[in-house]
Order: C-alpha cells, then structure tokens, then sequence
C-alpha cells in the first residue's frame, strides 16, 4: 500500500513532533513536523470553508523567499482533495496569464510579487503579502477526513518550456510517493536544497528527507558562494544540485578551499553533466558519495545511481528503479544494442501521466504504454543509463549529426572553461551550424581554444563561431534557456 505525503506527514507528526521538517537557511525560521501537519490542516479547512470542492485546481505561486509558507499551502491543497499547480515565480506575466488559463485555475496562493496578476486571472486569490492568507486558516487545527487515494490527482506540473511551449502534465498522488518508508528514528542530521519546489525534483523533494530521518534546509537563493557557505555552517550529510549548480560551485573561487567535509551523499539530477565536472566536484567532497539520477516531468523519477559504485559509472544516470523499464529505441522503434545512442523509452507498472486537456499530445508521448521522452541515450552493458541529449537540439550540420551535449562535454575539459552551451543556429549554406556560447573563468584564445576541441571532436563538430558572455541564460529550474542564446545570434552564409 502507498502511504501518501499527506499520510507520512500525519505519522511523523505524531511520532516526532518537536522535530525540525524544514529550515529556511536565509533566514533561520523553522516547520517542526507537528506544526506543519496543524498550520496545514488549519489551511485546508479554510479552503474547504470558502467552497473548494474535490478536484479543483489551485494555483500555488509563492516564491522561493517563503519556503516554509508554500510547503504549508501545498499539502493543505492536498487535503481538500483538490488540485495543487505549482508554478514557478518568474513567469512573465503573458505566459502566467496563459497557465492560468489552461489550468482552470479557481483558487490561487501566491506571494506579494504576483498577487495583482493572479487577481486578474483567478476568482479567489489568497496572499502572502495581507491579511488573506493568514485569515484563511481556521481556527481548527484538527484532521480531516482522507479525501484522496493514489489514482487521483494531486498536481499538474507545468514542463519548464526550454524547448518550447509549457505544457501541463497530470500527476497522481501515487507517482508522489513511490517510496513507503517512515523513519523509526529521526536522525536529525541535515539534507540541503536549493531546487524550487514547483519542479518536478523539488515536489518530490518536498517529502523526500522526511523518509529518511532528515531535516531539510532549504537555501532560497542559489549562488555558489551562498551553497558553500551553508554547506560549512550547517553541515549537512546530504545535498541535492542540479548539473548547472554543481558546473557554477566548481568555477567558483571558493571551492578549492571549502569545507565540505560534512557531506557523506550528494544527489545530481534534472539534466545530463560533463564527466570532467563530475571529476572536479568529487575532488572537492572528499569522501562524498556522488549519486546522479534522472527523471522527468512526464514520469517522475526514473533511474538512480546505486549506492556504492565507487565512480565506476560516472557519468551516467544510474539504473532504473524499482518497477521501472527503460529502452533505447531507434528511429524505427527497434531495440538497439548496447552502447548504441538511440531515443530513451521509459515504462513499467506505474500508471502513464497525460497532458492536461491535450489527449493528441499524449498519445504521441505515450506510445503503446510507453514514454517516448524525447532524451537521447544509451544503455552499457552494465545497463546503467548515459544521457546524450534531447533529440530536439540535435544539430544536422551540412548532413553530419552533432550531439550538443558532446561538444559541451568536450568545452568543460578546457580548464578556462566554467560554462558552456551549444546549439545549433542558422546557416544559409548548411542548414544548421554549430555554435558554443562560453563562461570562462580565466582569459584564453579562442583560436587556442578550438585547437584543444580539435584534437577531441571531428572537425565537423567544433564550433566555428564561440561568444564568450558572462552569464548564460537560466530558467528557475538552472536549465540553460537556450533559445535565447539563438536568438541573438546573427545567421551566416559562408561555409
């Protein structure tokens, strides 16, 4: 039987309840377990009191300052049995407008910075920033009755849109809570984030430490010198990065002196990384287990490096979970073997997730009792996962394939290097060429630069046009937007 994150809660709540669930490290302000199961229910009572019924989605806006605020509000929308659509807090105002729209949005909870733009969109709207939010919590802090089971549906996540337009994907309160282990004992000992936890790492994270014993810490604002700095001064056992974290700690200044000897596991995941970063990163830690993992929205989590490898696999995502299949595919949807690149196909016993109000949409991703996810991948004979890239940037240059992944894999070698992205970007006589956008970290030709990526790469592969910045384009989950990278690039004609 699942036990449900509303449930865990409920039993931790009544087990530990003077323990810590959550810490914001910004500012010091803590959820004990006991606390959070009351402030919560108080919440969905008033929910319930202002006419939310089974079923209705309930926008959740509340930005990364106020962690503890939305943790709170997501699992009372749980408990009313309605819907929660967590959404991440810098979305222009246009694509807000339109989320709101295709989610059928009858509630909101949201933070001050966007309560006007909710009002415009939502019929009730509740705010952190007056008196409705907190005005909305009963009186009575008691249970409620359960109102929801694993099939139905508790979020519709919209993906992060860096290739193209966001949609919503139907999650149900199983595919939450694949694991069902409660701690015996609260071990105390901290497990610190920094992934907002309207993503999909973050929702599972929101429950994840808890099953463990741990107390989360939860760093609102990312910065490598924020990370390090938490890491010495809170000393938790555990962390969770996405790659472009782990790229950003590893080109910043403070690394090679920090002290992150408290770190016993750190768990990587949402996107593919360099095996050179890696290296950097682990040289670092110590004697830090380093755990990469991989996941998507359309599924949830999917694979996980084993305790234990000792680096073997580095590199790759690991092996997939329990109760989880995992094929590469080719063109055809044949098989390949081993070692082959292909399109990853993921399935197995739990329920397929859909589109919301896109049924087209979702018969073309969901194939046969399959997700067809889009990644480029390859299985070793081990049958760990090695991710390559998305089959949407895949670069066709004058005929020739280009994996952006493998050129940026090559660019992190360069040790000037902290940042890289490829794409491809227009050309008159090729169709396609390739370009690299680049954060250095220590000034280097860029002439030399490509001779060190030729004697890694086939000609073809090397970028002939490299434009060093000093920021890349971030979405809130890390990801590289790199659209807008393209965008500003000026099309070529000359081969």
């Amino acid at each position: 039987m699942t036990l449900l994150q509303t449930e865990l809660l409920a039993e931790l709540a009544t087990a530990f309840p003077d323990e810590i669930a959550w810490r914001n490290v910004a500012d010091g302000s803590a959820l004990t377990l006991a606390r959070w199961h009351r402030r919560s229910n108080q919440l969905a009572r008033g929910l319930l009191d202002h006419g939310v019924t089974k079923g209705d989605r309930i926008a959740l806006q509340i930005g990364q300052d106020e962690p503890l605020e939305w943790l709170a509000s997501y699992v009372a929308i749980h408990k009313t049995g309605a819907v929660a659509v967590p959404l991440l807090s810098r979305l222009g105002a246009g694509e807000l407008a339109r989320v709101l729209r295709h989610a059928e949005a009858s509630v909101a909870v949201c933070s001050a910075a966007t309560v006007t733009a909710m009002r415009q969109s939502v019929p009730q709207v509740f705010s952190t920033s007056d008196e409705t939010l907190s005005g909305l919590a009963s009186a009575d802090d008691s249970d409620l009755s359960p109102a929801i089971t694993a099939e139905d549906v508790a979020d519709v996540m919209y993906t992060s849109g860096t290739t193209g337009t966001p949609k919503g994907v139907v999650v149900t309160h199983g595919s939450l809570s694949t694991v069902d282990r409660v701690p015996e004992r609260w071990l105390g000992l901290g497990f610190l984030t920094a992934s907002p936890f309207a993503t999909t790492s973050g929702s599972l994270l929101v429950s994840g430490p808890l099953r463990g014993g741990l107390s989360g810490l939860f760093l609102p604002r990312f910065d490598p010198e924020r990370w390090i700095a938490a890491v010495e001064q809170e000393r938790p056992v555990a962390s969770f990065l996405v790659p472009a974290m782990v790229e950003l700690i590893v080109a910043s200044p403070a690394f090679s002196a920090a002290d992150l000897s408290s770190l016993a596991l750190v768990n990587i995941g949402s996107a593919p990384i360099a095996t050179t970063t890696l290296q950097r990163f682990g040289a670092g830690l110590g004697r830090a287990e380093i755990l990469c993992g991989y996941g998507m929205t359309e599924f949830g989590a999917v694979t996980a490096m084993p305790m234990g490898d000792g680096g073997r696999h580095l590199g790759s995502v690991g092996l997939p979970l329990p109760g989880v299949e995992v094929r590469i595919v080719d063109a055809g949807g044949a098989d390949a073997e081993p070692g082959v690149i292909g399109q990853v196909a993921i399935g197995g016993t739990r329920r397929p997730r859909s589109y919301l109000g896109d049924r087209s949409e979702t018969q073309r991703t969901w194939v046969d009792g399959w997700l067809m996810s889009g990644d480029l991948g390859r299985l070793d004979a081990d049958g760990h996962l090695w991710i390559v890239g998305r089959q949407k940037e895949m670069i066709i240059r004058g005929g020739h394939n280009v994996l952006p992944g493998e050129v940026e894999a090559a660019l992190f070698e360069h040790p000037a290097v902290a940042e890289a992205a490829v794409a491809g970007v227009p050309h008159a006589v090729l169709g396609e060429d390739v370009a690299a956008w680049v954060v250095l970290r220590d000034r280097t030709d860029l002439e030399e630069l490509r001779r060190f990526l030729l004697d890694r790469l086939a000609d073809y592969k090397v970028p002939r046009r490299i434009t060093v910045l000093d920021t890349l384009p971030r979405n809130e989950s890390g990801k590289v937007v790199k659209s807008r990278l393209v965008e500003g690039a000026e099309p070529r004609s000359a081969p």
